[in-house]
């Protein structure tokens, strides 16, 4: 999404003009195929403060960088591993730089088990943590569902091969592996995405710091 390989950081300059957050949040964008979550975060990119930097999907970067793609067990299996070390790295690296309040991910760690083949047992062992390790580094999740294709799922997007079915099959799993996480929300699908990705920003913005939220004038009550 970033052509430049700069770290994605939202457009508004904040109000708070600290150079260094020592505490920053990671805030998990999840879901099935086709749930909107590239349409949340470029109005995520647009309305919210500098001091918010989105994490593009690790998968996005595999697939899109030439990583085969291959069917079998074994093929997955590489790739999902491939998928979770830049995602790893990314999260550490963004913790480490303590200049953002909030880091907003494209898909958390636990998105690699909706997508394992084979035994879970093996998906741990290659991730090196457990759930709630996961659950403990994540300071919450935002879970937006897949739509159906009655209701606007769509294959636009040349990196996605599922169908309607697999896609649901997908975000079901998602369901269960993030549930139980502690702040975990779940917003689903509208005929009118607006009103999804409002609920999803919302959500965000419960997540900021009071000194980057006095920033914004995105909804009324912060005008």
């Amino acid at each position: 999404m970033v052509p430049n390989n700069e770290p994605m950081v939202c457009q508004k300059q904040c109000d708070c003009q600290q150079d260094v957050h020592q505490k920053t949040k990671l805030v998990v964008l999840t879901g099935g195929p086709g749930a909107g979550k590239t349409a949340v975060m470029e109005i995520v990119r647009k309305d919210l403060c500098e001091h918010v930097v989105i994490l593009p999907e690790a998968a996005s970067i595999v697939f899109g960088g030439g990583f085969w793609r291959l069917g079998s067990v074994s093929g997955r299996q590489a790739s999902q591993r491939a998928i979770l070390h830049i995602q790893q790295e990314m999260e550490k690296l963004v913790l480490s730089e303590e200049k953002w309040s909030l880091a907003l991910c494209d898909r958390g760690i636990l998105d690699g088990l909706a997508y394992w083949p084979g035994d879970e047992h093996d998906f741990w062992q290659a991730a090196g943590t457990s759930l709630e390790a996961e659950y403990a580094r994540y300071h919450s999740v935002i879970h937006l569902r897949t739509p159906t294709e009655e209701f606007g799922y769509n294959h636009q997007n040349p990196l996605r091969i599922e169908s309607a079915e697999q896609a649901a099959e997908i975000d079901n799993r998602i369901y269960d592996i993030w549930s139980k996480h502690p702040r975990y929300r779940m917003i689903e699908s509208t005929p009118d995405f607006l009103i999804k990705a409002e609920k999803a920003l919302r959500y965000i913005v419960e997540d900021m710091p009071e000194c980057c939220v006095r920033s914004l004038r995105i909804f009324p009550e912060h005008q």
